[in-house]
């Protein structure tokens, strides 16, 4: 009997899942798992640390603090979707950058030979979607591997 990976003649090995500490962003983590799971791949988890802009009147020393608070609390969010993931038996780690999500991502799986990215999408369209851009839409056109969109199910208030 031959096994659906030879089948579909895909192996997965790398399989990265950014997330933005959002509740609609750890929707895809289940479909990430999955696919690591079934694949025996590796899962990294992303975390993306937007750079402070448009920040007037405030001391680069406190800019700094900021910036080094946020730098922990990624870090620790990463680390503990991490956990959850290894209690399943998975190769997981988290990882943190600065920048740019869509740069971040797109650069971080050419960069880490990433097989298949896992995102999830809010699905928002017209004028939203054009005012505020879609990271997703943006991975997925410049991505150069696999990208599995996973629309949210949260509703935002």
């Amino acid at each position: 009997m031959t096994s659906n990976r030879r089948e579909v003649g895909v192996m997965f090995r790398r399989i990265l899942l950014p997330l933005d500490g959002s509740t609609c962003a750890e929707e895809a983590l289940p479909y990430a798992v999955a696919q690591a799971e079934r694949f025996g791949a590796e899962l990294i988890l992303l975390r993306i640390l937007e750079p402070l802009r448009g920040v007037s009147g405030v001391s680069r020393v406190a800019i700094e603090r900021v910036e080094e608070r946020s730098r922990s609390l990624a870090h620790e969010y990463v680390e503990r979707v991490a956990a959850g993931v290894r209690e399943q038996g998975l190769p997981v780690h988290g990882v943190t950058v600065e920048g740019y999500p869509h740069h971040e991502i797109v650069g971080f799986a050419e960069e880490n030979q990433i097989d298949l990215i896992v995102i999830c999408t809010r699905g928002r369209s017209g004028f939203s979607r054009w005012l505020m851009g879609s990271v997703a839409d943006r991975v997925v056109r410049g991505a150069n591997v696999p990208v599995l969109l996973v629309r949210a199910q949260y509703k935002e208030a």
